[in-house]
């Protein structure tokens, strides 16, 4: 009921398009309890004999009717169009704000989940939502007011045999009651193996080249058909509860048939029933236990529906660790003075990543993080665009702890250049000009130059309007690097983090890049993290990190003297 709730909550925006459906929805029942007793009424003119003013009445009837068959195809057309138009703009605002939820979680949300089953709950678990409200709710709406309606109109012709006609009601009702609890677990169990399959086909599609590469082909075709077939196995077993159930509402349906035809044979012997009146009965018996046999189709869509919704509401309502402050403010006029006061992070592993790291970086200042892999360089910096929060201490950005300042303006004032560098499916100038989509031609061709892709750029096929490719599969290593350092470098943000920026270059490119970082020097605040010292040998403050923890600080030539750490790591050639 809960989960049914914050649906309901959900398509209030829509409350106007759905009132004119439910009323449809009556209207079209209205009109479906009134066609038999016009046709009973008829029934009774001819029994009794017709003459010209029995045929008159008849003309009458048949007027009347043709007029209801015509409201039900307008009451039919309102009710079935208008409910799908206000599902699937549902279903379109909720996979936007499901899109726009996951964008706003934290970082460690996203460890333990997999890409492909995220997308299976943005595009198939949201679908779900239009089954529910399209056509679920306009069919129990329509369902419930036939089954009383009717109801009530055989109490008038009958009670007797009205009340024999609901002794499969109860039967009906228990096994349905059975039959939800029994199939829902199998339907959530199949969504939830279909985001498996989705996350299983994504890794696999994403890393093709490897896969041919070592030969893997039949191994990951057959994960992938497991995979497939558990999907398959799951959805089975709920089919076959469900084939078990319709049946059985059928027989009970039946059952209640055969007792009205019995007990009404046997009403009219006793001339307790005239003809017309069983006439009514029968054809209003079908509108009656309609609605009752539908009841198998309603509970098994009602419950692939709900394990749909609660995957969807289970992320929206999940709370995001890295959230503004109630009192934060912009940030402006930033000149890039960066401070850590005494860090100190952990994942939820508990195990220390960071442990009371303390330095400070003036505006301008060019600070290196170097050490072996795995020590924290990378959570360091992740710190300071606020995609996890420390554990202990606090980062000040010109004095201002992060945490009481504006997620929005806090990025705004950070460029990053990672080591896995991510291009999006467009062209060069589309992903240089994302960091700042009113950039002119001009400003992105200056970022090119400065990051020295432009040249590289003017030899490609068609130059700025070379399309990358997925992940951008089309350029090579270094060429993707540089692209992300004239992204970075457009967006003039006084802050610019570079994770491993030349760990993909050659030993040219590498120059070339370091010259662009020459130019930068002295006008941003740039945060290095490199493999190769020769990147960094020229920074303000060089930072050795040792099992989460600072061992050695100093410039290139303070370090080398002290021949320790980071000595030993020159020696070592890196």
């Amino acid at each position: 009921m809960k989960t049914l709730w914050k649906l309901t909550k959900e398509a209030a925006r829509y409350k106007g398009l759905y009132i004119i459906a439910i009323l449809s929805t009556f209207g079209l029942t209205v009109v479906n309890l009134s066609a038999p007793k016009v046709l009973s009424s008829m029934t009774g003119i001819v029994e009794k004999g017709v003459d010209s003013s029995a045929l008159a009445d008849i003309k009458k009837l048949a007027l009347i009717l043709l007029v209801l068959y015509l409201l039900r195809v307008l009451f039919r057309f309102l009710s079935n169009y208008l409910a799908h138009r206000a599902a699937w703009y549902l279903v379109g605002d909720l996979r936007s704000r499901l899109y726009n939820k996951l964008q706003s979680l934290d970082l460690g949300f996203f460890h333990d989940k997999q890409t492909g089953d995220l997308m299976s709950r943005i595009v198939n678990d949201t679908r779900d939502f239009e089954l529910l409200y399209a056509h679920m709710i306009p069919d129990i709406i329509t369902n419930l007011v036939t089954f009383l309606g009717v109801l009530v109109i055989l109490l008038t012709i009958n009670w007797k045999l009205a009340l024999i006609t609901c002794a499969p009601i109860p039967l009906i009702l228990v096994s349905g009651v059975i039959f939800s609890k029994i199939v829902r677990p199998f339907f959530k169990a199949s969504q939830k193996v279909m985001g498996e399959l989705n996350a299983q086909l994504q890794d696999s599609l994403s890393g093709l080249h490897e896969i041919q590469a070592f030969g893997q082909e039949e191994y990951e075709g057959e994960r992938v058909r497991i995979k497939s077939f558990e999907q398959v196995v799951a959805m089975l077993r709920a089919l076959k509860a469900s084939a078990i159930f319709h049946p059985c509402v059928e027989l009970l349906s039946s059952a209640g048939t055969v007792l009205v035809v019995f007990f009404g044979g046997y009403l009219a012997y006793q001339k307790q029933l005239s003809v017309a009146d069983i006439v009514a009965f029968v054809l209003y018996l079908s509108l009656f236990y309609a609605p009752v046999s539908g009841l198998a189709n309603l509970l098994e869509n009602l419950q692939q529906s709900l394990a749909g919704a609660e995957r969807v509401t289970l992320i929206l309502d999940t709370p995001s660790a890295i959230e503004n402050a109630p009192d934060a403010k912009p940030l402006e006029n930033v000149k890039g003075a960066v401070s850590f006061e005494n860090v100190s992070f952990y994942y939820e592993n508990k195990i220390p990543v960071l442990k009371k790291i303390s330095f400070s970086c003036e505006p301008g200042m060019m600070v290196a993080l170097v050490g072996p892999t795995g020590v924290g360089k990378t959570t360091a910096t992740q710190l300071i665009s606020r995609f996890y929060d420390p554990v202990e201490g606090r980062i000040l950005i010109d004095g201002h702890d992060i945490r009481h300042v504006t997620l929005e303006s806090l990025r705004h004032n950070i460029s990053p250049v990672l080591q896995d560098t991510f291009l999006f499916n467009g062209t060069i100038a589309e992903n240089i000009g994302y960091a700042r989509p009113d950039a002119t031609r001009d400003e992105i061709e200056k970022a090119a130059k400065a990051a020295n892709i432009h040249e590289d750029i003017l030899h490609m096929p068609d130059g700025y309007e070379t399309q990358v490719g997925e992940r951008g599969l089309r350029l090579s290593g270094g060429q993707k690097q540089r692209v992300a350092i004239a992204r970075a470098i457009l967006r003039n943000s006084p802050i610019i983090i570079l994770d491993e920026a030349t760990a993909s270059v050659d030993v040219q490119t590498e120059r070339q890049i370091q010259a662009a970082i020459g130019e930068l020097t002295g006008k941003r605040t740039i945060i290095a993290i490199a493999h190769r010292l020769s990147t960094i040998m020229n920074a303000d403050l060089i930072l050795v990190i040792h099992e989460g923890e600072i061992v050695e600080h100093g410039t290139h030539a303070e370090l080398m003297d002290m021949k320790g750490y980071y000595y030993n790591m020159q020696l070592a050639g890196h």
